[in-house]
């Protein structure tokens, strides 16, 4: 194991890492801006160092910069956590140049990996079904128009190096495609330096099911069932949960089972994971391969009482995977939801303030993973996230229920400070995600209806089974 981690990230995946190296012995240094100084993972590492002022270009995407803080401290490993440089094969590369181990696949395999169209292109030789659509990337719009001809519409533009929910458009008529296929050309070059694009067909009433991965550099690899993330607004996620209801055993198992197939025959090592689209008919289609940690993580962990960071800096220091398949275990259910500093009246805009209440809910089974507390200053220059609730029970029905007892207890203030926590709670209590049967689209059908209208009526509540081991789901 190593002796030094440097933790390349801020927030509460900082604060998970690090509390992650601490359990395992492992000294934590981390990097900061100037606007993280005062920061909860700043105070608890064992060392910090500060890379730049508040600007992410200038701090958390300073490559140098954190390369050079890694040497100061004596870091073996450099953890990048989710966003910023964690699925940038230049930088994982930059790490080896520099004798650091980055906690991650190889760099070769994230470059392969992190570009979208070429993901699919590997996907499709390992025998992944894919959503019709190009592999490679559409030069032109002629190009891009022919392709959706051929699929038919609606299709979504994607840029070929996108990620959190940014580089896509949705086109519904010919008439559109033209302007989308610029302006997502524009805004992936913009993004990510990139403007390659390419199209598939939009699933418009389809779930967003993944799978964790994890594989080490020895070939072995499990997968640890999945989750269903169809609860999106502009494509990023509110609520998770594990593994994905209303489907039948089967087809989840032939979707976890394809996904651990593709990631080992692409050479994937570390913690990943593989979305799926899964329409109407039950039919499932690769999305993409996230080559990280991802913020739904923890209901995994709270279904199969395995820690994911545990487990990347295990295969990250080369030891082999301390898991097999017939090991694994799904237990309950897990749900979280993600507490962002947005106003969901207004279309979801960041609400930057400083909290004078932060009281995070406690009680059985109920997980926060969060960076703020009361006098948090919420800046503009990062992702709105605040917290992670997460809540496990045996059964879906009192795992929800818990989430609204946890959500009803969390207090949080501030001037001009709004979260996300009331749309959740039109989310639990819409019938059809009660029921477990709800879609990409749940969220626009919410926005689309008044806040107490027919399409927020809640769904009768049922009681807890009397006997918890009845329910509980183990598959796999």
């Amino acid at each position: 194991m190593f002796e030094t981690v440097l933790i390349a990230n801020r927030g509460e995946i900082a604060l998970r890492v690090l509390r992650a190296c601490k359990e395992l012995g492992v000294r934590t240094a981390v990097v900061y801006s100037a606007a993280d100084a005062d920061s909860a993972v700043v105070r608890l590492a064992d060392q910090a160092v500060r890379i730049g002022p508040a600007s992410s270009r200038r701090s958390y995407l300073n490559a140098a910069a954190i390369v050079e803080a890694a040497r100061q401290v004596g870091a073996q490993a450099v953890h990048p956590g989710y966003g910023f440089l964690s699925e940038d094969a230049d930088f994982a590369e930059i790490c080896v140049d520099n004798g650091l181990t980055f906690i991650g696949p190889p760099p070769t395999v994230m470059a392969a990996l992190a570009d979208k169209s070429s993901a699919r292109a590997l996907m499709s030789r390992a025998g992944l079904p894919l959503s019709p659509g190009s592999v490679a990337p559409v030069p032109t719009a002629a190009a891009a128009a022919e392709v959706a001809e051929a699929v038919g519409y609606p299709v979504i533009v994607k840029a070929a190096a996108g990620g959190g929910g940014r580089g896509m458009t949705v086109v519904h008529t010919p008439g559109e495609l033209r302007r989308a296929y610029t302006r997502t050309r524009a805004a992936a070059q913009a993004a990510f330096g990139d403007d390659r694009v390419y199209v598939e067909r939009y699933l418009t009433e389809a779930r967003h099911v993944e799978v964790q991965v994890l594989c080490d550099a020895h070939g072995n690899g499990v997968h640890l069932g999945t989750r269903d993330c169809s609860v999106q607004r502009r494509h990023q996620k509110l609520v998770e949960e594990a593994p994905a209801p209303a489907l039948p055993a089967a087809v989840l198992d032939t979707i976890a089972e394809t996904a651990l197939r593709g990631a080992l025959q692409v050479g994937f090592v570390g913690a990943g994971t593989l979305e799926f689209l899964v329409d109407a008919e039950e039919k499932f289609h690769f999305l993409e391969i996230n080559c990280r940690i991802q913020v739904e993580h923890p209901v995994t962990e709270m279904v199969t009482g395995i820690d994911l960071v545990h487990e990347q800096l295990h295969i990250a220091a080369g030891v082999p995977l301390r898991w097999r398949q017939e090991e694994i275990r799904l237990h309950g259910v897990a749900v979280e939801c993600r507490v962002n500093s947005e106003d969901p009246g207004r279309g979801f805009t960041p609400t930057p303030g400083r909290l004078a209440r932060f009281t995070p809910p406690g009680g059985p089974f109920t997980r926060v993973d969060s960076h703020a507390s009361a006098g948090y200053l919420i800046g503009p220059w990062y992702d709105s996230l605040l917290a992670k609730v997460i809540v496990w029970a045996p059964d879906r029905e009192l795992a929800l229920n818990r989430l609204e007892r946890a959500l009803d207890e969390f207090d949080i203030a501030g001037p001009g400070v709004h979260t996300t926590i009331p749309f959740v709670r039109r989310v639990l209590d819409d019938a059809a995600f009660r029921k477990g049967r709800y879609t990409t689209g749940l969220v626009d059908r919410l926005l689309a209806a008044p806040a107490h209208g027919p399409a927020a009526t809640p769904a009768p509540r049922t009681a807890p089974a009397a006997d918890p081991d009845a329910t509980h789901r183990r598959t796999r």
